[in-house]
């Protein structure tokens, strides 16, 4: 495990507008926003036969929420060839899914304002569980057009590999 330190030219929190998007070994191209990292823990109430007026909690299951990632659209395939693991119009029966490598694990880089790797998360398992290819079309707006992906997945976890940067100097 790598050893914390602290940067004692941070006070600042980091931005959360320098960030990328990694899978097969790979980014992510034209990524332009990235759901919240959320998990929520059952509570599980019981209470003891002999105190009848106190409730007892304690932990339950963990499930984590699903994340989107969204994108403007492009010709690049990899959102598409991913939610296509899952289901694919036109497979044939018994062949819309594939699901021999539909799942992947996915890493969430943070970068501070020097464009220094600050923070990583890694997301376990992850599979496509909506995809949006077009977004509404309208020919009186001016706007990017986006594409997104729903990513379900089985657990993420802080990546303590990453040490917090130190600051540049600049001259």
């Amino acid at each position: 495990m790598a050893q914390f330190t602290v940067n004692a030219q941070r006070f600042d929190p980091y931005k959360n507008f320098k960030f990328r998007v990694k899978w097969d070994g790979r980014y992510v191209a034209g990524v332009s926003k990235v759901g919240g990292l959320k998990r929520t823990t059952e509570v599980v109430e019981h209470r003891e036969g002999g105190d009848p007026s106190t409730s007892r909690k304690s932990p339950g299951r963990t499930k984590y929420e699903a994340v989107t990632i969204e994108r403007g659209v492009t010709h690049d395939l990899e959102f598409e060839k991913w939610a296509n693991k899952v289901w694919s119009f036109g497979g044939g029966l018994g062949a819309e899914a594939s699901l021999k490598d539909f799942r992947k694990d996915i890493i969430i880089e943070v970068y501070n304002e020097a464009g220094q790797l600050a923070l990583a998360y890694k997301l376990f398992r992850c599979w496509v569980s909506e995809y949006q290819a077009l977004p509404d079309l309208d020919a009186n707006a001016n706007a990017v057009a986006i594409q997104h992906i729903k990513i379900e997945n089985e657990g993420w976890q802080r990546d303590v590999e990453v040490a917090e940067p130190s600051e540049p100097v600049l001259a």
